[in-house]
């Protein structure tokens, strides 16, 4: 069956707003999973989400934007990837992703500074292992300074909060984590346009 390509654009932004939701609750249960420890709660038991009903969506939605847009924009400047992608390669960066969410639950720094640092060094290299573009690199820190200023106001107006606040309102470990998030679903969004692309040509 061949789908038109606003079809295929549809069914891209459903699954990359799936990625989205998914990677939210992963990371959410991460970060209640490093409140509790610092709160000498038991850890494992996740007695609430702090979330406002409105942040699974807009992760969702945002996943979608963030993964239509990579391929998007190679397209758009005709940019060699260095990686062309394969889907166990997008499997491992996923996994390197939440590894990096992992170590910033669980891990313990000595300073905000240290674990900002130690964070922007571990997604760098998540760019590097697995992207490379100059695109990719640029719109991993667009996607990292805007997602931010934006939580900040959020949280600032007071329509969202965090627990435990240690950089203007926030968790200093909020650029780290959006950079390496729109780097990785900068990887799934290209790799299911590949996957279009490949499909087309077949038909």
């Amino acid at each position: 069956m061949i789908m038109s390509p606003m079809m295929n654009t549809l069914v891209r932004a459903l699954i990359l707003f799936f990625f989205g939701v998914f990677f939210s609750l992963v990371l959410n249960l991460l970060q209640v999973y490093r409140e509790q420890l610092d709160e000498d709660r038991q850890p494992g038991k996740f007695d609430h989400f702090e979330s406002s009903w409105w942040v699974l969506p807009a992760c969702g939605m945002t996943a979608s934007f963030v993964g239509l847009l990579y391929p998007f924009l190679d397209k758009r400047l005709d940019e060699p990837l260095i990686y062309k992608g394969e889907w166990s390669n997008v499997m491992r960066c996923v996994a390197v992703f939440v590894g990096i969410n992992h170590a910033s639950a669980k891990l313990e720094f000595s300073n905000n500074l240290h674990m900002s640092l130690t964070l922007a060094a571990m997604c760098i290299g998540l760019w590097w292992l697995f992207d490379r573009s100059k695109s990719g690199f640029v719109l991993g820190v667009c996607t990292a300074v805007l997602a931010t200023v934006l939580t900040q106001f959020l949280v600032y107006q007071g329509i969202y909060k965090y627990s435990k606040a240690d950089l203007m309102f926030l968790r200093s470990w909020l650029p780290s984590i959006f950079f390496s998030g729109g780097v990785t679903i900068g990887n799934i969004g290209r790799q299911l346009a590949m996957y279009d692309t490949d499909k087309e040509k077949k038909d």
